[in-house]
Order: structure tokens, then C-alpha cells, then sequence
């Protein structure tokens, strides 16, 4: 372990953040790094808990959080960083963006604040950017197995390093412009700024991964052509179906899904020009946001950097306790109430409210005609339902609406099935004990595995499919 009291002497200190005032008045990242010898006393916090749950329950990927923290504490910087990619392909992605289910599940968080496991992280792999030690490591030999990647999301890059290290020839395909998916277009620059990407794609590039870019299969090319051409394909596109309101007055103009408004920022960010007709902005109008979680949070933190009036957040789900609920007890992810920085910023929220109609005038969005609701337990199932609260309706003027309730499987189900995919009844593709679809040499990883998830959770899937893929083929090539 680091220091066998360092839990005892140091208090938790999170990373300093950019203040509100002026973070909101561009899209630079908002988190700033801790002064010198604070990362090692942070560090020292891990204990010597004998079963580490961080790493054993929290953490998808397995990361070997004690060891690499116990190196940290000790300055072996260029060793801690060696052990922490040798699970993650991304540090920079995880510790920018990852929820950080190893820090409710760390030890110490029982009866006191957790190690500050995300920091650490992405100190680390930063200071391996800066100090040089992060370069391409290209394959000794080249087998020659020709490998398609479709999708370059994490789950799709994680994959396609793997493959490329192990000595196969990958070529990553990807319908938008930009290498990147979600995390190009999906998360605002202030959480994750596009050289962070841009950097690894050269890195990709280096160790001998092509990438094709506005190449859209099904439309630009074929899935014939992929399988002519190599010798394994691996799906790894995101979720792409966001879940939709089907209420009166959703015709009218302004109801626009989060990853619209989202992405549209990220491009104008990038430099790109938008159709006045096809632009959404939120400069001095009144948001309201429907959905309250994380992609939420992102569409309120850039309507405030677009100087919107007013911003609301709702959610249908009751509010959740300040505290961990009994009911999600450590090690579990705890329901609890969380704000992020874009909270930090401004915008209000409201709980267990439903939405009963838009109202428009001139077939334009002006408002929206609402109800709280009561959670109660169906008799019959058993499940919890809403139950609308007499006498509670209530109207919010809005001229921008956004819905950010999450995505849907039923466009994941498509997919599969458009490639020939047997699927269950819950619409997860058919695997054998290999990891194979149910079409010969077609491979899955990430969201169309198993629906939107966290980036974490999308890496570790993209690592152990470039697994079954590169098994797949090197078993082909001895028979």
C-alpha cells in the first residue's frame, strides 16, 4: 500500500475547477490539475483494504487501482502509467468522463470520502503526454488478417488498438466526418476538448490503423463489400435511437433530441458553418430540458454558454437523497443525488414531474403543460409506476425544448437485423461461446451489444471483442 496512515492524515480533495463566471463564457475544459505534492498525498489515501472492491467490483476495465496509487505515492510515475494502460487504452477518456463507479465502491468510502481515483488517473496518463512516454507501438510482425471496424467510439478504437497491436491489419470506418463518435460529437469540448482525441488518433495511426471516414455501411458500403474484403468485421457503432415523447404538440417546431443540439455545438466548436434553417440555440430563450441525466446535464451547460434566458431541468423519477439510499448500499452504485459542474453553473431542476402536452402557437414551441406525479407500487406487478398527482398541473413557457431521456434498444434491434443478426427477445445479439454473432466472421462490441452505457464499460467490451476477433482469425489462418 502507499502510506499505511494516509487515510487517516489526508483529507479527500477533489480537483480545482475553472470558476463559473468565466468557464461559462467558452468551452474550454473547466477541471484545472492540483498543485505539486498534492497528487501523492491523494494518492497515500488508498488503504490497505485487503480485498480492493475498487478494482475487483467498481471498475469494468479492472483497472489496478492500489498498485497503480501505491506507485503514484512512491513518484514511480512512468511504472504507475505502465500498469494503468495495460487494462485502459484511454485513461484520458475515463478520467475525464467516467462516473467513477471504483470510487463508490473504494473501502474507505464506507465511513468516510472515497479515494480520488478519476484524478489520480488522469493525472497520470496526462503527465505520461507531457513527460513524452506515451508513443505508438506498432506490431513486430504483421500476420496479414485484414480486420474492419465499424464504429469509432471507444468501444471501436479500443478495439481497433488491440487488433493493431496484435498484428492485424484494422481499418476503422466511420459514417460521420470526424474520427471520434460520441466522444467527438457527443460530449461538450468543456469535458473533453478534441486535441485530447485528436492525439490518440495519431498515436492509432502510427501503430498502423486507417481510418475511413464518411462511410456509413449500408449506404456508402455495403456489408457484401466488407465481407469480400476482410476477414473479420466487428460492429461497434453507438445507440443512436433516442427515446421520444409521444405526447400532443410534438409536431410543433423547437422539440429537438439532446444529441442534436449537442452535436451541433461540438461542430461549430470544430469551426464547421451551419444552415440558419437547420440551427438550434438557445441564446435568449427559455430551455427547458426533459431528462435528468448526465446528457441532460451536458444539453444545460451549453445552453448557458449559448446565453440562454432561462434553463429547467426535468425529471420524472422522484428526487433522490442527499445521502446514500439504503437500498443501494456500498459497494453498490448508490442512488443518491448528484449535481455536476454544469449544475454548478445554473438552470434549475424539478422532480417527478410528467409532461402532458406541448403547447405552440403558429405551430412553434412556446411552452409545456406538466403534472407531478406520484410513485406507487403496481399491485399487479409489483413494479413501481407514476401516478399523476390530482390537481397538480402546471404550464412552463419555453421556446427551446430538449429531450434527453436516454436511448432506446429498438434501434439497436434494426442494426442487428439489417446485417443479419439473430437477436433475443430483449434485442441483444446472439453469441456463441466465442463471442461471434450468428453471421460467420461478424463480431460485436460496445452499445450494440447492450445499449448505451458508460465509456468505461464500452472500452472494456471493445477490448475483450478484439480479443474473440483476433482468436477468430489466427484459428482461421492455422486451419
Amino acid at each position: 500500500m502507499a502510506k499505511p496512515t494516509g487515510f487517516l492524515e489526508y483529507k479527500r480533495q477533489g480537483m480545482p475547477k475553472r470558476p463559473v463566471r468565466e468557464r461559462v463564457q467558452d468551452y474550454r475544459e473547466i477541471e484545472e490539475p492540483l498543485a505539486a505534492g498534492k497528487v501523492e498525498e491523494q494518492a497515500a489515501r488508498c488503504m490497505d483494504c485487503g480485498i480492493p472492491f475498487c478494482h475487483m467490483y467498481g471498475c469494468p476495465l479492472r483497472n489496478v487501482i492500489p498498485e497503480w496509487n501505491d506507485l503514484i505515492y512512491r513518484r514511480q510515475w512512468r511504472q504507475a502509467l505502465e500498469l494503468l494502460h495495460s487494462t485502459n487504452n484511454f485513461p484520458e477518456f475515463t478520467g475525464r468522463l467516467c462516473p467513477s463507479p471504483c470510487e463508490t465502491a473504494c473501502t474507505l468510502g464506507v465511513d468516510d470520502s472515497p479515494v480520488t481515483i478519476r484524478q489520480l488517473e488522469l493525472h497520470l496518463v496526462e503527465m505520461g503526454w507531457q513527460e513524452g512516454w506515451i508513443r505508438p507501438q506498432p506490431a513486430a510482425v504483421s500476420g496479414g488478417r485484414k480486420i474492419a471496424v465499424v464504429g469509432s467510439g471507444p468501444a471501436g478504437l479500443a478495439a481497433a488498438q488491440q487488433l493493431a497491436r496484435a498484428g492485424h491489419q484494422v481499418t476503422v470506418f466511420e459514417a460521420a466526418d470526424r474520427v471520434g463518435g460520441i466522444l467527438r460529437y457527443g460530449i461538450p469540448d468543456y469535458k473533453l476538448e478534441k486535441r485530447v482525441l485528436d492525439r490518440r488518433f495519431e498515436q492509432l495511426k502510427a501503430e498502423g490503423v486507417s481510418f475511413t471516414t464518411n462511410a456509413g455501411i449500408g449506404t456508402d458500403i455495403s456489408l457484401a463489400y466488407l465481407q469480400r474484403s476482410f476477414h473479420a468485421i466487428l460492429l461497434a457503432g453507438g445507440a443512436r435511437t433516442p427515446r421520444d415523447i409521444a405526447v400532443p404538440g410534438r409536431e410543433n417546431r423547437g422539440i429537438h433530441f439532446a444529441m442534436e443540439f449537442l452535436v451541433q455545438q461540438n461542430r461549430r466548436n470544430a469551426g464547421d458553418s451551419l444552415a440558419p434553417e437547420n440551427d438550434i440555440a438557445a441564446g435568449g430563450k427559455r430551455v427547458v430540458i426533459i431528462g435528468g441525466g448526465d446528457t441532460g446535464a451536458d444539453c444545460l451547460g451549453t445552453a448557458l454558454r449559448q446565453g440562454a434566458l432561462e434553463v429547467l431541468q426535468l425529471e420524472i423519477l422522484p428526487r433522490p437523497p442527499e445521502n446514500r439510499d439504503p437500498n443501494t448500499p456500498w459497494p453498490m452504485w448508490p442512488n443518491m443525488l448528484r449535481t455536476s459542474s454544469s449544475h454548478e453553473e445554473g438552470g434549475q431542476r424539478r422532480w417527478s414531474v410528467q409532461t402532458l402536452e406541448f403547447l405552440g402557437r403558429q405551430g412553434v414551441v412556446r411552452g409545456l403543460r406538466c403534472s407531478e406525479v406520484d410513485w406507487q407500487t403496481d399491485p399487479a406487478s409489483g413494479r413501481m409506476r407514476a401516478v399523476e398527482r390530482a390537481g397538480s398541473e402546471f404550464t412552463i413557457p419555453a421556446e427551446l425544448v430538449l429531450l434527453a431521456m436516454g436511448f432506446t434498444k429498438e434501434g439497436n434491434t434494426a442494426v442487428l437485423k439489417s446485417f443479419g443478426v439473430e437477436v433475443t427477445p430483449n434485442g441483444d445479439p446472439v453469441l456463441d461461446g466465442n463471442g461471434m454473432t450468428t453471421v460467420p466472421g461478424l463480431f460485436i462490441a460496445g452499445d450494440l451489444a447492450k445499449g448505451a452505457s458508460l465509456v468505461v464499460r464500452a472500452i472494456d467490451n471493445g477490448r475483450k471483442a478484439a480479443a474473440d476477433v483476433s482468436r477468430y482469425v489466427e484459428m482461421r489462418a492455422i486451419t
